[in-house]
């Protein structure tokens, strides 16, 4: 049986100019960069999905860099959330699904869905399109045959296994603050992101089987980074989500509280003058002992 959930601390992105030559080693090709960082952290946000949907070769070649343990969390794209607001997704959604996000194969973990932060809370269009979400690779190669001419030359639609397939709503904007939006969220098995930031609410309400954190700086966003006794703090609530422990530090919706139990833990620093996420990813690692046996994931890029 299981000890504790999963727990994977990453970054958001990989490709930073500032980062070649301090966190990657100089003369570094910038083809090889993703197997560099994803030798030293478990998990890394895909960012480009956001600002527009990938190749199937582009995701083949990410899972065949990283190693065998290694997970990416997909940026859902922007033309869902930002510009269409949800409105008419079906054909969007199956053409996100049809991207290439199945070649990922065991290594797509959770999609990260980010709303604007003018978008207010609407019962009515979150359900309707939490509906239309996927829950395993099977439904979202079901999923992805839907798409439209945009993917005809491009479109991947197999699977190699049925997966769960997670997701996790960020949220930017104090009208989310309901019970009524957890309860949605519970019934559709979505999680809710805990986003810490100055500029938006920042919820601690658990409504899956899975957490999943974005640190995008405490003070100023993007910029400040995380200081000794704030990752403790993140620390002793990563443990509590991953072994069932009850946690009550954080804001809540005034919601009932979830049941406790064992559950991954997704933790991603964006906090992103760049430098500061790796520094604050590896301390936190290190506060969670994960660094410990795990010298040969690590030992080739030391």
């Amino acid at each position: 049986m299981k000890q504790s959930g999963a727990i994977r601390i990453g970054i958001s992105g990989w490709t930073y100019a500032p980062w070649r030559g301090s966190f990657y080693p100089k003369g570094l090709l910038q083809s090889q960069e993703l197997a560099f960082a994803s030798s030293q952290f478990r998990s890394i946000e895909i960012n480009g999905t956001f600002y527009g949907l990938q190749t199937p070769g582009a995701f083949h070649r990410w899972a065949v860099e990283t190693p065998e343990d290694f997970t990416f969390a997909v940026k859902a794209p922007r033309f869902i959330t930002h510009i269409r607001r949800l409105n008419e997704p079906a054909v969007p959604l199956a053409n996100f699904m049809a991207s290439g996000l199945l070649r990922l194969g065991p290594k797509l973990g959770p999609i990260l869905w980010q709303f604007p932060p003018n978008f207010r809370f609407d019962a009515k269009k979150l359900e309707a399109f939490f509906k239309l979400l996927p829950h395993d690779t099977e439904a979202a190669a079901a999923c992805a045959k839907r798409h439209d001419n945009r993917l005809k030359a491009r479109a991947f639609a197999r699977i190699d296994a049925k997966r769960p397939l997670r997701h996790a709503i960020e949220i930017r904007h104090e009208s989310f603050r309901d019970e009524a939006f957890i309860d949605l969220l519970r019934e559709y098995d979505v999680a809710l992101v805990c986003a810490d930031t100055v500029e938006w609410p920042r919820l601690m309400d658990l409504t899956s089987d899975f957490v999943y954190c974005r640190l995008h700086g405490s003070e100023e966003l993007y910029r400040s980074g995380y200081g000794n006794k704030a990752l403790d703090s993140w620390a002793a609530r990563v443990r509590a989500w991953s072994q069932g422990k009850p946690m009550h530090d954080g804001c809540f919706t005034g919601a009932k509280h979830a049941k406790n139990m064992k559950r991954d833990v997704y933790l991603f620093f964006d906090n992103t003058d760049k430098l500061r996420a790796l520094r604050d990813a590896k301390a936190l690692m290190k506060k969670l002992g994960l660094f410990e046996g795990d010298e040969k994931r690590h030992a080739h890029a030391a």
